[in-house]
């Protein structure tokens, strides 16, 4: 199997061909065309959008302003892509963009910014970093270090929305964390500001714009380097680059002070409710139901539209137990937008606490039509089992069982206790080795995280006769999880680096 992925690892570097990078001008190594450049930012935008928050469509004015500004400086780009723009309903500081031209941009960092040449400055960015091929360089990496960590993994044989995700959505979401390189980012500056020239915007805005990311990296401001800070690392070094760029461009454009504080106008009237939302999270996840229902009520007492308010209060009735209210709360924000996986995912919980099999199978499955989670993947897993459906039940561990955390443990626990009887060597590693004197010891790894007992296994081999001879043996006793024993055969001789001829017949979950 590793022969097999690194020969799949090779061919990928083997079809890299050298194009000219149309933005640079300078020739470059690609992994990938454009065709399935743009196909990769296609495939991962909607799961994206949903994993950072879903849109923000409480102030549509705003998303169309973005938009045209975004659409003014794609016009002006060195690369035609199929350029989209998105304003996401998410606090966090944070701009990112996929391959082919797919660019989001938060709430929160709108906000912060005070002109509509600041804002250009961050589109045109984020435009070069998919022009470039920067943001398809991060995937064409995170891909290759994806597929190296599994080798290594087989060759040692040993609610943030983003987070509960998983699949290809997962994979996106941690690639915008990964940070862009030096070079990348000065590129990006440069090229960008280029673009707000040529658009009708004073590049001054880059200046300003930089200047103030590393005032806010300095203070260690939490939500600026957990977002934008986290894959755009500030620094003097690109505010002087900044400074340098600017001096090459023509004078003059547009600052765009009053446009976009006109058009923030509506976002900044509901910033409060959305403050008082941020708090209510915080103290969810800190298990203080009582503090985040006094906020969600707060938020909604300004903005009753939102229906992100009414998931927070959804959530804070499932912390305590209130499952029948918690539906009605998710039934509340889904009714104000029925397209955030989360909403359905959290509903889906409250209807299986409830009893509510049914109605939970189609909410958990609606969920996954927007984003698979391992959440809605484990409790359909659930239900299945308790249904008596083994095979989904499996197909659903097993969607949950290669991550990590809480849910992921859970669901490679409930999985070793549906599949064990069945397939036992899926989940007992076996080593042969010679003794001193030839014969063969077997050593079985417990490779799940419950113990096991009961645990037989059959070895056939050839003496030195070639005559064969065969052992069956059930072995006394439990072997915990993550436990190595051995098993003296009797058998030989065996030579080290053979075959190892034994297979594991059964086993069963102690209990």
């Amino acid at each position: 199997m590793i022969r097999r992925l690194l020969s799949a690892l090779v061919t990928f570097a083997a079809v890299a061909g050298c194009s000219v990078n149309p933005v640079t001008g300078k020739s470059e190594i690609t992994f990938v065309g454009e065709a399935t450049e743009i196909e990769m930012g296609e495939q991962n935008y909607a799961p994206m959008q949903q994993s950072q928050g879903g849109e923000y469509d409480i102030d549509p004015e705003l998303t169309e302003y973005v938009q045209g500004v975004g659409n003014k400086l794609a016009a002006v780009s060195d690369r035609p892509l199929p350029y989209e723009f998105v304003v996401l309903n998410n606090s966090v500081p944070n701009a990112w963009a996929l391959p082919g031209g797919k660019i989001a941009i938060n709430r929160g960092l709108l906000t912060e910014l005070d002109s509509e040449a600041e804002l250009a400055a961050v589109l045109g960015h984020e435009i070069v970093h998919a022009a470039a091929r920067h943001s398809a360089r991060q995937m064409e990496r995170g891909m290759l270090m994806q597929g190296l960590v599994l080798a290594t993994a087989i060759a040692t044989s040993d609610s943030d929305y983003g987070r509960v995700a998983v699949g290809g959505a997962n994979f996106a979401g941690q690639l915008l964390t990964l940070k862009y390189s030096r070079g990348a980012e000065l590129e990006a500056d440069q090229y960008g500001m280029k673009y707000m020239s040529k658009a009708g915007y004073d590049p001054k805005g880059a200046v300003s714009l930089q200047e103030t990311f590393v005032r806010l990296s300095e203070g260690q401001r939490s939500d600026w380097l957990s977002g934008l800070f986290a894959s755009h690392p500030p620094s003097q070094e690109r505010v002087d680059a900044n400074v340098a760029t600017l001096a090459t461009l023509p004078p003059g454009g547009e600052p765009g002070i009053e446009p976009y504080k006109e058009a923030l106008e509506r976002t900044e009237e509901v910033l409060p409710a959305y403050e008082a939302y941020d708090e209510g999270r915080k103290a969810l996840a800190e298990k203080n139901s009582q503090l985040a229902l006094a906020k969600a009520e707060e938020a909604i007492a300004i903005l009753p539209q939102e229906a992100h308010f009414y998931a927070l209060r959804g959530d804070a009735r499932l912390i305590d137990e209130q499952y029948d209210m918690a539906v009605t709360n998710f039934d509340n924000a889904i009714e104000r937008r029925d397209d955030f996986f989360y909403y359905w995912l959290q509903r889906g919980r409250a209807h299986e606490r409830l009893g509510n099999e049914d109605s939970a199978v189609r909410d958990l499955q609606k969920s996954i039509e927007y984003l698979p989670t391992a959440p809605a993947h484990f409790t359909l897993g659930n239900i299945a089992a308790k249904r008596g459906d083994r095979a989904a039940a499996i197909q659903h561990y097993q969607v949950v069982a290669g991550g990590e955390g809480e849910i992921a443990e859970a669901a490679r626990a409930s999985l070793v206790r549906l599949d064990l009887a069945q397939n036992p060597g899926a989940y007992l590693l076996t080593r042969c080795d010679p003794a001193s004197n030839g014969e063969l010891v077997v050593s079985i790894k417990n490779n799940t995280s419950v113990p096991v007992a009961d645990v037989r296994l059959s070895v056939q081999v050839r003496d030195s006769a070639g005559v064969p001879r065969r052992m069956d043996r059930r072995l006394t006793g439990t072997i915990d999880a993550g436990e190595v024993v051995s098993v003296p055969t009797g058998l030989g001789p065996y030579t080290a680096g053979s075959a190892c001829p034994v297979e594991i017949t059964g086993a069963r979950v102690a209990r």
